[in-house]
């Protein structure tokens, strides 16, 4: 029997009778395991109505109060993160240790926002002229609305809403309908922790819910993480109706590898990077550029690595998981052929892997190419799969160049034991996020994550201070008071309320 997936609206199920549905895989067997509603238009402006409403009072409730739920649903959601991480697992392919991990990258935002008492802090200038002062506050926007990948179903979405939330706002998110279930569990935690009915809403659908969110007046903000198409085009539509637009688009991560590098370090990290949850993650390393004469080496040591890879179910204690739909795999092994097609020296095959898991499951092995040129598509294009790309270059200024002329600027690494070159590289790489012998350079939730170039539509990146300032609005305020007097006596401990 399979499970029905509803939305989450107004602190509860969804009751009503969808017109459209879709079906949930479980992509180690390639069974269908759930079905989930589709969101109609109508759907849409009841759970913003419902958002609409309950910022009316929540954004009048006091820092302390938000606070105090913003820690019980941390302490909610970390009781049961590896419930969330086995739905996870299920529903998108990932191995459970790499689903579990994700919850906790996740939980590091929802800790930094309960410090929202001090983010939201404003400055203060006494006295700018006789009895005047000077005071600044952030104020939450109203509704806001979060669209969020397949490939962090509960991180993602955690980079977004626990500051959105605790500073004021109500919120909409609109998940993958590939792996919605997570999700859905997350908002039964916030009601379990107080956070009042229509302040967090799920809605589940396809690009009619995306375009309701984007269109509706009483939305006033759009978070999203996807390709780099969807991306322009949530940015260009959002902005178009008014909203404040933040949109995390596609990568391709490169890591630089330079002589003096410790090649088997390199080589762990090239391997933990490029097939960690199948490849599909926006800071995947997909592209090594070997600067010689390292790579004949190097390319030696990450193939005797790729053989002691399991690929299999995610339950089953395996390195690798399926992809997260037979459509994925099939466009990803796809670029495989290309690759071939074009001239990379295919050195690992992961056409047809020996698998811990059912036949139907969307498998694909890990996967290495050589000799891959700036030409070709397995390296152009974000392939969000199991593929690492070799490419050689003569020197560290043709690697610069390299990675600086790719159209993508998200995440980047450089792999070396010289101080200074790893400084020259920090300052002069294009790219937002920058690892030095750190494969995945994720910054922690009191830092920023975002891209450069086509990496990021809109001015802001995701949680840090840039997005408590994304999910609030700047005023300042001038002030000349006559001195009150003050009577009366109280002798109680102040509290706050």
């Amino acid at each position: 029997m399979t499970a029905h997936i509803t939305h989450f609206i107004n602190g509860s199920f969804w009751s009503g009778t969808a017109e459209r549905h879709g079906e949930v895989f479980n992509p180690a067997t390639g069974e269908v395991t759930g079905q989930v509603d589709f969101a109609s238009l109508a759907v849409v402006d009841e759970a913003v109505s419902a958002a609409k409403a309950a910022f009316d009072s929540w954004h009048k409730t006091s820092l302390s109060r938000r606070s105090q739920v913003l820690f019980a649903f941390r302490e909610l959601l970390n009781a049961r993160k590896g419930d969330v991480a086995a739905l996870i697992t299920a529903e998108h392919g990932k191995v459970l240790s790499d689903a579990l991990g994700e919850v906790t990258r996740g939980l590091e935002v929802v800790e930094f926002a309960c410090g929202i008492p001090h983010l939201l802090k404003g400055g203060y200038s006494e006295s700018v002229s006789t009895g005047v002062d000077v005071y600044s506050i952030r104020q939450p926007l109203g509704v806001v609305g979060i669209i969020s990948p397949f490939n962090f179903p509960a991180m993602v979405p955690m980079w977004f809403f626990p500051i959105a939330i605790a500073a004021g706002n109500a919120v909409v998110i609109k998940p993958s309908e590939k792996d919605p279930s997570a999700i859905n569990l997350v908002a039964q935690l916030w009601k379990e922790a107080g956070l009042p009915d229509g302040v967090f809403n799920v809605l589940h659908g396809d690009k009619v819910a995306v375009d309701g969110l984007l269109e509706h007046p009483d939305v006033k903000a759009i978070s999203f993480v996807g390709s780099t198409a969807i991306a322009r085009y949530i940015y260009e539509t959002g902005t178009k109706f008014g909203k404040r637009v933040q949109a995390l688009g596609g990568a391709k991560n490169h890591m630089v590898v330079l002589p003096d590098a410790d090649l088997d370090l390199a080589a762990d990290a090239a391997i933990n990077a490029g097939f960690g949850s199948a490849g599909e993650r926006c800071m995947a390393i997909s592209a090594l550029v070997a600067v010689e004469p390292v790579a004949d080496e190097l390319i030696s040591k990450i193939q005797d690595r790729m053989g002691k890879l399991t690929t299999g179910d995610g339950t089953r204690g395996c390195d690798m998981g399926p992809l997260v739909t037979r459509v994925h795999r099939d466009k990803v092994t796809s670029y495989v052929e290309a690759g071939v097609d074009q001239g990379a020296t295919l050195v690992v095959d992961g056409r047809n892997p020996q698998v811990d898991g059912a036949p139907g499951g969307f498998w694909l092995g890990p996967t290495l190419f050589d000799n891959v040129t700036a030409s070709m598509s397995i390296y152009r294009d974000e392939i969000f799969g199991p593929v690492l790309s070799v490419l050689r270059v003569k020197t560290y200024e043709a690697a610069v160049e390299l990675v600086n002329d790719h159209p993508y600027g998200n995440g980047t690494a450089i792999f070396t034991n010289d101080g200074g070159a790893a400084r020259r590289y920090q300052n002069e790489i294009q790219v937002g996020m920058v690892g030095i012998n750190v494969p995945i350079p994720v910054p922690m939730a009191y830092y920023s994550f975002g891209g450069w170039k086509s990496s990021l539509f809109g001015d802001s990146h995701a949680h840090g201070m840039e997005g408590v300032h994304f999910f609030t609005r700047g005023k300042v305020v001038t002030s000349r008071w006559l001195d009150p007097s003050h009577g009366g006596l109280n002798l109680g401990f102040p509290q706050n309320v």
